[in-house]
């Protein structure tokens, strides 16, 4: 069983809240909301000892962000992002510059 995970960013979520289980036959997914990128260290941390091999990041985490993520994971987690850097949701801002 291939698992995974993938996180978003945006503010007010809570990833206590926002974050929802997707199985299938050979995949499963974990999707947790973060406001912020300690928050989301956090759930990378949590998707590693959950078994996660793969973490998917949001267009709203900036190059920094991504790197946070990936120092989060260590270096045998393939973390992969979603890439607008200035996001469209966020007033045309990196997650750089929000989430710090």
């Amino acid at each position: 069983m291939f698992e995974c995970g993938f996180i978003y960013v945006a503010p007010g979520l809570d990833p206590k809240k926002q974050r929802a289980e997707i199985p299938s036959q050979d995949i499963n997914m974990t999707v947790i909301g973060c406001a912020n990128y300690d928050q989301a260290e956090e759930a990378a941390r949590e998707l590693v000892e959950k078994g996660c091999t793969a973490v998917e990041l949001c267009a709203g985490f900036g190059m920094e962000g991504v790197a946070r993520i990936k120092k989060a994971c260590g270096p045998s987690i393939a973390v992969g992002a979603v890439r607008f850097d200035y996001h469209p949701a966020f007033e045309f801002q990196s997650g750089d510059a929000l989430f710090k």
